[in-house]
């Protein structure tokens, strides 16, 4: 801010206003007027009076509790600006098509007789300076990501994962954050693992009931943390939720899988890479058979998820640049698991006395029978054919007396 004040020459009229030497983020001037910096927080700007707001590239600003902080700040500046009828300019490069940069642009952009101003324009409009030669090979190198930081088009590669309207539809308001396990209730556990640097380790367990997921525990330590301590922790959890093997993304270290095993658990990579569990969940959501907590750091990464269209055809998924999807990714992968378990022909225990009905009784319940007579039976109760046992035998589904879980 002292170069600001002092360096500039066409803001060099500033130093005969100053009020004191400026600091690095104020300049104080006569009158009780302050030029300042600060981080983007729709939290700190409120309760002052503002004369202007220059918003820097808002489309970019990331919040650890909200999905939209540039609308969020926006709305937390405008009364401090209206007591003085002050002036917000917003200066940046487009990204998606969302948020409060697009929505002006929307809006605003070549409406006659509005009173707000959208001016758009490449770079080397602005700044004939820039070097031609650098903005062509960034041209060639990735298109769609230079008709956006050279010249100021929306990018229509990308969209939001799953919208707004169908997470808040998801959300299980005044629910615990965590749900008991249950008796007679499968579930199954997916983890995203972190070496304590720079992510966070995270756990989710859910099930699915009445072809409803529920997403019944779901953490994340935050860095930086002991790796082996973590997992322990989260081995014990999935131990509480009778889960006997863990799943998890294509984590490199070798170490995560041996952690678990010292815990007495079964640790197995996920045979879909992270996109596909993401793309594979979106149908769930939006057919409403998905329940999760409300927890605020998983539902700004479930609307922050960027789908993209490559030019092969193909779709991938991924937190935004400087963005997290570790909530995100263990939710969706518990959800994969959940459903997959649910669509396999399950074998149920049949208890009855003599020739008389048949008790029927989920795995893992434990009646007080005086005769037990185990079959095979579908999703209706119907008693399986031989041909129809083969096909679960084959399958290696859990057809053995006693065994706890259904996940094989």
């Amino acid at each position: 801010m002292y170069r600001l004040a002092h360096g500039e020459p066409y803001l060099g009229v500033l130093a005969s206003q100053l009020d004191g030497e400026p600091t690095q983020s104020e300049i104080r001037l006569r009158g009780g007027v302050t030029i300042a910096v600060h981080p983007a927080s729709y939290r700190t700007v409120r309760g002052r009076t503002i004369l202007a707001c220059i918003a820097d590239e808002t489309a970019y600003w990331r919040d650890e509790t909200s999905a939209l902080p540039d609308i969020e700040t926006y709305r937390a500046v405008m009364p401090s600006l209206a007591s003085v009828k002050g002036l917000w300019i917003g200066i940046g490069s487009p990204y998606r098509k969302v948020g409060l940069l697009f929505a002006k642009h929307r809006d605003h952009y070549g409406v006659k007789g509005d009173d707000v101003l959208v001016v758009q324009g490449n770079s080397c409009t602005f700044n004939p300076t820039l070097d031609a030669g650098m903005i062509a090979q960034a041209e060639r190198d990735d298109p769609e990501a230079a008709a956006s930081e050279w010249h100021a088009l929306f990018r229509s590669d990308l969209a939001s994962l799953l919208d707004d309207a169908v997470i808040d539809a998801s959300v299980g308001h005044g629910r615990p954050l965590e749900l008991l396990p249950r008796l007679g209730t499968s579930y199954h556990c997916f983890v995203d693992a972190s070496a304590g640097r720079h992510d966070a380790f995270s756990i989710a367990i859910g099930h699915v009931e009445h072809e409803r997921f529920t997403c019944d525990l779901i953490r994340g330590t935050r860095p930086p943390f002991d790796p082996g301590t973590v997992a322990g922790e989260y081995a014990a959890l999935a131990k509480e939720y009778r889960c006997r093997r863990i799943i998890g993304d294509a984590y490199a270290g070798e170490w995560v899988a041996g952690a678990f095993k010292d815990a007495g658990l079964i640790y197995e990579t996920s045979p879909l890479p992270k996109s596909g569990l993401y793309i594979e969940a979106v149908a769930w959501f939006n057919r409403g058979a998905v329940r999760i907590p409300e927890h605020p750091t998983l539902l700004r990464e479930l609307r922050l998820l960027e789908r993209r269209v490559h030019r092969s055809g193909k779709d991938s998924v991924d937190h935004p640049r400087n963005g997290s999807d570790d909530l995100a990714n263990a939710l969706l992968g518990a959800l994969h698991l959940a459903v997959k378990a649910s669509q396999r022909p399950r074998a149920k225990i049949g208890f009855g006395a003599g020739y008389g009905p048949i008790r029927w009784q989920t795995l893992g319940e434990e009646p007080e029978p005086t005769r037990i007579r185990l079959v095979h039976v579908d999703e209706l109760g119907n008693e399986l054919t031989a041909d129809q046992i083969h096909a679960i035998r084959h399958f290696k589904l859990p057809h053995r007396r006693g065994l706890g879980d259904e996940d094989g």
